[in-house]
């Protein structure tokens, strides 16, 4: 998928119709946007009737454009009473709006103004890839994907119960009316999945029906005359069954805690259970920790996810604040300072070569990153204005908070094993007395995972962080987070942290003056002559195991009932414990990826649509290393 994403660029026809310079053709009918939207994609799909009684249904719409077909969508169900509990509304969208061309184009409906500017608050940064974005107190899902079409679609999963056709014309956007891309709606139907689209155009006709769809025509919507819809007829895979909707989630850290607050938001009912008196405690119980992305020249595996992460993250804190527990962080901006004049020379490289939104990224030289951190430095590198720092159990909190009722939690209760006892795990601990119960089991634990036997084929690695506390005053340089082979942030309630080591498979608990040392020589190297001072044999902090993974990504799924497999296995057929999930070797990254590691383990086990594309969530299957012997990790990389 390519990584830059060219915003459109539009005008208006004489008559004022919005009008795309790229494809030479209309955004809408000139007999009116809204109408069309109503008559030939709900109507066409028998909505609203079609999702009324239903737990959730899902859209799937080649071409945003305007988002007028999906806030049409979504004023229609709600105001329908007999609205499905959870619509999905997934679009595919080559070259997206601006926000502010946004906010001209939707004052021509002002029957839409509430929506619309829901979706205009909600708009992500225009970056390449999938961003899932909460709307309506969370019972609407709109999942935008910007890039081309017939590379996106191969990567999404998903079950779609109605699909919206409304590219532009054949003629001028050929690809949206493919049989390639035909082909890729036929696999993503649900049984009886519907299709509608205003082009009556017979080579559209007959390639829907040559993937599976029964397309006829009926009466258009104002001047046109004809329109096409029907339905899928070829063979649909049965849906999963459902299990009980009750999860054990191990763990109330970053990780438990966001999938924790991802199925409660989805109905289930969710025991929380750690040994420490309270959320946020172990690997996230610092201070204050780094929130940022991290880009890369050929937009990797890494980069690709820590961005989706990094974006969904800032969403899902937004989202916890409106719903009243706020999340204690601070958006001061990342600076991440080149290592040396190659390095600058590459990140500059990258910068230039994906053309990202400068409110999302942008390179500034040594004179500029001086003077946003306020004190001298010698190279320039990476300045993320939207990034910044975050106070763990403060996220924590919030995810227990927000889940309500709907998630119980278990202080002070330590798991010593798990068994399956018919459709259910239970949870023991070291008395032999029952904790708690249910179909499906989370393990987020961070290094505990290591103890849990089902999990032994997963190469999880205790990794041994020491952060140093230095008193700060309010106030006081920096006040941005400034990383270059460690980090150092701001000021937060009178300590500044700085940091951190990273030991693997070493068990001390005991502060070091030695490490304090090492992280006040990472802070030299990231702001020359800052540490001196501070008496490395005077300073407090804190230390902190995290679970790493060999590759740096995430261990995040169905956890494999094999310890073996042939390598030429497909991953779906690897053997997977039922019920049982792993959400685990985040590494020195589990502020970044918590939130959407959340979404993504509570899509898979509820059945929604994916929040990433299939080989961003393969890459982070726990049962990969079956397939590839893990190699050893580079350790605390930047």
């Amino acid at each position: 998928m390519s990584t830059q994403i060219i915003p459109t660029q539009f005008s208006r026809t004489d008559e004022g119709i919005p009008y795309s310079t790229l494809f030479d053709d209309v955004y809408h009918t000139a007999d009116g946007g809204l109408g069309q939207s109503r008559h030939v994609f709900l109507a066409g799909n028998g909505l609203p009737l079609r999702w009324q009684g239903k737990a959730r249904f899902t859209i799937l719409e080649t071409g945003f454009g305007l988002g007028l077909n999906f806030l049409t969508t979504w004023a229609a169900w709600q105001d329908d009473p007999s609205r499905c509990a959870h619509l999905h509304f997934i679009s595919v969208e080559k070259h997206p709006f601006h926000t502010e061309d946004l906010a001209q184009l939707h004052a021509s409906w002002p029957e839409l103004a509430s929506q619309a500017e829901a979706l205009r608050r909600h708009w992500p940064a225009l970056t390449a890839g999938i961003h899932r974005i909460h709307l309506d107190g969370g019972r609407v899902t709109l999942t935008l994907i910007f890039g081309d079409a017939l590379d996106a679609l191969p990567q999404l999963d998903a079950r779609v119960n109605a699909f919206y056709l409304d590219g532009f014309a054949p003629a001028c956007n050929p690809e949206l009316w493919s049989a390639t891309l035909f082909a890729q709606l036929a696999r993503l139907v649900a049984p009886g999945a519907s299709i509608a689209t205003w082009s009556a155009n017979g080579d559209v006709r007959r390639g829907l029906q040559a993937a599976g769809f029964v397309a006829e025509r009926c009466p258009g919507f104002g001047g046109k005359r004809e329109m096409l819809a029907g339905r899928f007829r070829g063979t649909v895979p049965p849906s999963p069954a459902e299990t009980g909707r009750s999860a054990l989630v191990i763990g109330a850290g970053v990780a438990g805690t966001s999938v924790a607050e991802r199925l409660a938001a989805r109905g289930w009912q969710v025991t929380v259970i750690d040994a420490a008196p309270g959320p946020g405690h172990g690997a996230s119980g610092n201070k204050a920790g780094v929130f940022r992305p991290l880009p890369s020249l050929d937009d990797n595996r890494l980069a690709r996810i820590t961005r989706a992460g990094f974006l969904y993250g800032l969403h899902h804190m937004e989202n916890l604040s409106a719903a009243g527990h706020p999340v204690r962080w601070g958006q001061c901006g990342v600076l991440h300072l080149a290592r040396d004049t190659k390095q600058e020379g590459k990140m500059h490289a990258v910068v230039d070569a994906h053309q990202a939104p400068a409110d999302y990224l942008r390179f500034v030289d040594a004179g500029e990153a001086a003077q946003i951190v306020g004190w001298p430095v010698a190279l320039g590198g990476w300045w993320f204005p939207d990034g910044g720092w975050i106070k763990p159990p403060s996220l924590c909190a919030a995810n227990l908070a927000a889940g309500g009722e709907r998630i119980t939690t278990r202080f002070g209760q330590t798991l010593d094993h798990l068994e399956r006892i018919g459709e259910e795990w239970i949870a023991f601990a070291p008395s032999g007395t029952e904790i708690a119960r249910a179909p499906v089991v989370v393990l987020a634990n961070g290094v505990g995972i290591r103890a849990v036997s089902q999990a032994a084929p997963l190469p999880v690695r205790s990794a041994r962080g020491q952060v140093s506390h230095l008193p700060a005053s309010v106030g006081s340089a920096p006040r941005v987070v400034v990383c270059r082979l460690g980090y150092v942030s701001p000021e937060v309630d009178g300590v500044r942290c700085a940091g951190a080591t990273f030991l693997a498979d070493d068990d001390g608990t005991e502060l070091r003056e030695d490490e304090h040392r090492e992280n006040l020589t990472k802070l030299d190297f990231i702001l020359p002559g800052y540490a001196a001072p501070y008496d490395p044999a005077q300073l407090d902090g804190r230390v902190g195991f995290r679970p790493a993974s060999p590759d740096r990504l995430p261990m995040v799924g169905a956890i494999p009932a094999v310890s073996i497999a042939e390598k030429t296995t497909p991953l779906a057929d690897i053997p997977r414990q039922p019920g049982l999930y792993a959400a685990s070797g985040f590494g020195a990254r589990g502020l970044v990826w918590a939130s959407l590691m959340g979404e993504l383990l509570a899509s898979q086990i509820h059945g929604d649509p994916l929040p990433l594309e299939r080989e961003l969530v393969d890459a982070m299957d726990p049962a990969r290393y079956l397939l590839k012997p893990p190699r050893p990790s580079a350790g605390n990389e930047e």
